[in-house]
């Protein structure tokens, strides 16, 4: 049996920072198609954790709403963004990145309860989508980075099209969640800014 030479701390570093990203966001895709699982198997039970508008008792569902969906289909949808999204984001580490989550979830609940229609029930994790969206896309800027500017242009080119559905709209679609969870993931790059590479955290 032979060795090698050890990994520098940097290269470890950045290894176990890809495989936390990784464990987490696969975890909570996990946890979003377990919970659509159990809320069928129960003849939609946690439906009604979803937010209701301008209710008082349901500010205690904002939290939640963001794990729930209404069918498969609705968690299919925003299963490979949010993977990737979220494993972008996480990168960066994940006490940070949890606490950006938490921005995002508040202020697109919030708007949710503010502004969404009279009696409707909103749920799912575009909320945190479009956040993460709203993040990457100024994180670079707002900390000069030019590695995460880079991750940003290219988080636009592809999904930027995503933009569209911050758009009023009259369908089913919570257009309201989507603009409030941009707006949370902007609001988070600021809260949490951190300085360049070479300069002290």
């Amino acid at each position: 049996m032979s060795y090698g030479p050890a990994a520098a701390p940097a290269e470890r570093s950045r290894g176990d920072r890809m495989k936390a990203a990784a464990v987490l966001m696969l975890g909570w895709v996990a946890l979003l198609w377990l919970l659509e699982v159990v809320d069928v198997a129960t003849g939609h039970a946690l439906d009604p954790y979803g937010i209701t508008p301008r209710e008082p008792a349901e500010l205690a569902d904002i939290p939640p709403a963001a794990f729930l969906h209404f069918g498969f289909g609705h968690v299919a949808a925003n299963t490979v963004p949010l993977l990737i999204l979220g494993f972008l984001a996480a990168l960066g580490g994940l006490r940070r990145f949890l606490a950006v989550v938490c921005v995002i979830v508040l202020a697109g609940g919030l708007g949710v309860w503010f502004t969404g229609p009279p009696g409707s029930v909103t749920a799912g994790a575009s909320v945190v989508v479009f956040g993460l969206f709203g993040y990457l896309l100024v994180r670079g800027f707002v900390d000069r980075r030019p590695l995460d500017i880079l991750v940003g242009l290219l988080v636009a080119m592809v999904y930027g099209s995503i933009l569209w559905g911050v758009l009023p709209s009259a369908g089913a679609v919570s257009w309201q969640g989507h603009l409030f969870g941009l707006i949370g993931g902007v609001l988070a790059a600021f809260l949490f800014r951190r300085g360049r590479p070479d300069e002290p955290v």
